[in-house]
């Protein structure tokens, strides 16, 4: 069994399902991660004037985090923050084609496709396509995942809302999932926002007690294969 998650950002990964991971690698289950995007870019009037050092850190932040929660890859690709509708979308969707084509996975997980941030919206919107049902694909499973401070800022504006309907326990790895976030010193806030590790806590405990879990991650299913 492999496991495929691809995000828009680096930090996308580990809001979204860090304690997933952590849970999939600890079964042993190979988990591969793709950061599409570097991230940071955004935060400049003029992408070419970006602090390189910056995104070099963000880019060893990402390495050490892929690390700690057990991937046994990382990708990553560097496309420019909060510009992907500024990349042709064929473009991303030969990234991701690529990625299946070399790992086969049979579960993927991405970014939720209503979120406020363009670049979730395409990235989901090049999964989708990437990973169309073909006879013969390996992938039998493919998950949205929300991204604190993004999914639920879009105040279910956009289509899709995001109404979970899959519940992973993660009350094991709650605090791996915490110190994750907390490895990405340039993204992690101070509460009450969405990206503090209190504010993440509450979340997961929130999912939790929706499922009679102490701890969980939610996630829409986009696609489900089952062989009964």
């Amino acid at each position: 069994m492999t496991t495929l998650v691809i995000a828009a950002h680096p930090d996308d990964e580990v809001l979204g399902c860090g304690g997933t991971i952590k849970r999939l690698t600890s079964e042993g289950e190979d988990v591969y991660i793709a950061i599409l995007g570097e991230g940071i870019t955004s935060r400049y009037n003029d992408r070419e004037i970006a602090d390189q050092s910056l995104i070099d850190a963000l880019n060893a932040n990402s390495k050490a985090v892929a690390e700690y929660l057990g991937a046994k890859d990382l990708f990553m690709y560097g496309l420019p923050d909060n510009r992907f509708d500024m990349v042709p979308l064929l473009d991303i969707v030969k990234i991701v084609e690529t990625l299946v084509e070399k790992l086969q996975p049979t579960t993927v997980f991405t970014q939720h496709g209503g979120d406020l941030n363009i670049d979730h919206v395409q990235t989901y919107r090049s999964v989708l396509t990437a990973t169309r049902p073909m006879k013969g694909s390996s992938i039998k499973n493919v998950y949205s995942y929300q991204v604190a401070s993004s999914t639920e800022w879009a105040f279910q504006q956009f289509a899709p809302k995001f109404e979970p309907n899959l519940f992973v326990d993660i009350s094991n790895t709650i605090e791996d999932k915490i110190h994750g976030i907390q490895m990405y010193e340039s993204e992690v806030r101070a509460f009450p926002h969405p990206r503090s590790p209190e504010a993440l806590r509450s979340q997961a405990r929130y999912f939790g007690s929706m499922t009679g879990l102490d701890f969980a991650e939610a996630f829409c299913i986009i696609r489900q294969v089952v062989s009964l």
